[in-house]
């Protein structure tokens, strides 16, 4: 009896109302410009070789030494093709879903899935695990989709 009682009296905490004003909130959706892809990848590449070159410019780095050449296009094809693909549509994975035969009426559960993304507010690194559940509607997603759809939503800041 004591456990219900204490577990009656147990309050939500809400992390958000310790925030500030400032605070913005966030979701899965990360937010696009309507424009967002009025210009192919290769030519987000382009574009962002010739700023990131700026920046080493600016920086004082010899971009004539033979370690530094190639850097701005190196990064420039990793933020569009990889670390940030997410942000594409197209990148999408498809999900293949089967029938529930044996109905299984628990959740679903798929831990631990690794995943590294980067914080929209200074784009430095972040690495996690994730984990997701549900419960089939007759209907179940391959495992291997599970760890795809994580790491799309993922690569976007």
């Amino acid at each position: 009896m004591r456990q219900k009682e204490i577990s009656l009296n147990i309050q939500p905490i809400n992390p958000l109302d310790d925030q500030d004003e400032e605070h913005i909130l966030t979701s899965w959706n990360t937010p696009l410009r309507e424009d967002a892809f009025a210009v192919s990848d290769d030519e987000k590449v382009e574009q962002i070789e010739k700023r990131f070159r700026e920046i080493m410019e600016i920086l004082g780095l010899d971009l004539n030494d033979d370690s530094l050449k190639g850097t701005p296009r190196r990064v420039a094809k990793m933020y569009v093709k990889e670390v940030f693909s997410g942000l594409n549509p197209k990148n999408k994975p498809q999900a293949r879903l089967f029938e529930n035969k044996y109905k299984y009426d628990q959740m679903l559960v798929e831990k631990d899935i690794t995943f590294y993304s980067h914080c929209e507010h200074h784009f430095v690194p972040i690495y996690g695990k994730a984990h997701v559940g549900y419960f089939s509607n007759g209907k179940v997603i391959g495992l291997s989709k599970i760890n795809r759809i994580v790491q799309y939503f993922a690569k976007r800041p």
